[in-house]
């Protein structure tokens, strides 16, 4: 039996998406998790949103020195107690179902990866306009959503089961997204983490499924059971990132160049600094 997840939110400087995926959160059906926001450097307004949205949650912070996601996550994962983490982006808001369909396909030696239903630019601004929970919305409501064409999709909010035919996916790396997947702390540990050598947007979630592929960790699809309403931001990316990925691709890498393990290093040698 699957005891505490550990749901890691990654964020910054957007307290509205994050409020609304944290409300998302606490209205979980599954209340067997924790929540841990991955902060990478943004002001106040984060920590504020937190302590009035969900004061439960832990808020794991470093300062701003440009888009780190890998560190933050990183760090996030020191900090958590779950056996099986879920990685959610501060952006994507869960349904009350998420956490109970993420423990349902968690199995060992598989990670599982998730979808999401993107609303419209206007669509996102409406929601913040009008205070609404699209978490919340039926199934109708989502029919006219796609009709009218204010979300991309309709199949990530779609139930089914599916059952065995959820592994019959490609082992690759390609068309996966980290916005939304769940991995097994102990194979996390086995890649060492994400690689902090990625800053800026792009490509360090695909390094991450590359290396768990290469340590034997196969892919599970999460579509029709943990699907997630993305709001509507611009893109921005890293050219140097890719070239980077593709350097990854070139070798027989599996755990990363900077991870977990230097990170802890690194903590370690400021505690010793301030205890002498």
């Amino acid at each position: 039996m699957l005891a505490l997840i550990s749901v890691i939110v990654s964020t910054y400087n957007w307290p509205e998406a994050l409020a609304a995926v944290l409300r998302g959160l606490r209205d979980q059906d599954d209340g067997n998790f924790e929540i841990i926001v991955a902060d990478d450097g943004s002001d106040h307004r984060t920590r504020d949103t937190i302590r009035l949205v969900c004061p439960a949650a832990r808020h794991v912070w470093h300062p701003d020195e440009g888009f780190r996601l890998a560190e933050i996550r990183n760090r996030a994962i020191l900090a958590s107690k779950g056996e099986y983490v879920i990685f959610l982006d501060g952006d994507c808001i869960p349904r009350a179902s998420f956490v109970a369909a993420h423990r349902r396909l968690a199995e060992p030696g598989w990670f599982v990866m998730g979808n999401r239903a993107m609303l419209r630019e206007k669509m996102t601004q409406r929601v913040f306009a009008e205070n609404m929970a699209p978490e919340d919305w039926p199934l109708p409501v989502w029919w006219w959503m796609r009709v009218t064409r204010n979300v991309n999709r309709l199949a990530p909010l779609l139930t089914l089961p599916l059952g065995a035919q959820r592994k019959r996916t490609r082992q690759t790396w390609n068309h996966a997204m980290g916005c939304n997947f769940a991995v097994w702390r102990s194979d996390l540990d086995r890649v060492d983490g994400l690689d902090t050598s990625f800053v800026g947007w792009g490509w360090e979630d695909n390094d991450l499924f590359l290396r768990l592929l290469r340590a034997g960790v196969k892919r599970k699809h999460g579509r029709y059971a943990t699907g997630v309403i993305h709001l509507f931001h611009h893109p921005t990316y890293a050219a140097e990132n890719y070239a980077r990925f593709k350097a990854v691709l070139a070798s027989e890498r599996m755990l990363a160049v900077r991870g977990i393990s230097k990170l802890k290093d690194a903590e370690a040698r400021v505690g010793r600094a301030v205890d002498g």
